[in-house]
């Protein structure tokens, strides 16, 4: 077992075929008798199904019946979760760059086909060991909204309630998840970034989250004076602006943005 949450739990398996390992999260024999929590399972699986980022894990096929009940088949990441790494460590500006490049990515490959994350954090991130260094991928798609072709917003989240991971969320998605927008995942994407340099929040505690409605993120400092570093610092200002229409409209923006300071720089 990988890993067990409140709606599945996560195996690692072998193909029978060429021994290569994938990863089986399976729907909890409890959840599976709520209409919610199967709903949110299938749109897991219809969002996966749509994207083919290197920077979003990928999914082989869904599988409904007997003996496993409901199923997703994944590939297996092996590498370390975002959160282990930042209990130890802290990102130099050009590797925070990096990470948020290769966040980014996915992120905007999930906007352009109608899919808002709602929980991009440090336990949804993994980075696998390349010859670079690292490739962050995301993954755990449960509490997605999605907007299918042709259709409307389609939500599972009730009037005025509060979906995600408090201290990554942004203001608007504490008050109502079904307000989010392509700029509440930018948010969580600042955060996070904010975080791989300083080691600590934009808000630090849930007795901020008054201060997170009303008042601007702290600054962030990073000590330097370059280019580089400035430019760096403005970006995630501006993915952590309160209000999201002061943000950057989507992760496609902020992705451009970060790749031309790398650009500038060079």
């Amino acid at each position: 077992m990988l890993g067990s949450g409140a709606f599945g739990v996560v195996w690692l398996a072998r193909r029978n075929d060429n021994g290569a390992r994938v990863a089986i999260k399976v729907l909890h024999p409890e959840a599976a008798v709520s209409r919610e929590s199967v709903e949110r399972f299938r749109r897991e699986a219809w969002a996966l199904s749509r994207l083919q980022s290197p920077h979003i894990a990928r999914m082989f096929e869904f599988l409904t019946g007997p003996p496993f009940g409901m199923a997703l088949v994944m590939e297996y990441i092996d590498g370390e979760l975002l959160s282990d790494l930042f209990k130890r460590a802290r990102f130099s500006i050009e590797d925070a760059i990096g990470l948020g490049v290769g966040v980014l990515s996915g992120v905007a490959e999930m906007q352009s086909v109608g899919i808002i994350h709602r929980d991009i954090k440090p336990e949804n991130v993994i980075l696998r060991p390349n010859p670079n260094g690292w490739h962050a991928v995301i993954f755990d798609f449960n509490l997605s909204r999605v907007k299918k072709p042709g259709s409307k917003t389609s939500s599972l989240t009730s009037m005025h309630a509060a979906i995600g991971t408090v201290p990554y969320m942004a203001p608007e998605q504490l008050l109502d998840a079904r307000r989010v927008t392509e700029s509440s995942d930018v948010y969580s994407v600042g955060t996070i970034l904010y975080r791989a340099v300083t080691g600590a929040l934009p808000f630090d505690t849930r007795e901020s989250l008054r201060e997170k409605l009303q008042q601007e993120a702290r600054p962030l400092t990073t000590g330097r004076d370059d280019t580089l570093a400035k430019g760096f610092e403005r970006a995630i200002a501006k993915s952590l602006r309160r209000r999201p229409s002061e943000r950057y409209g989507n992760a496609q923006q902020m992705l451009d943005e970060l790749t031309g300071l790398v650009a500038g720089a060079s």
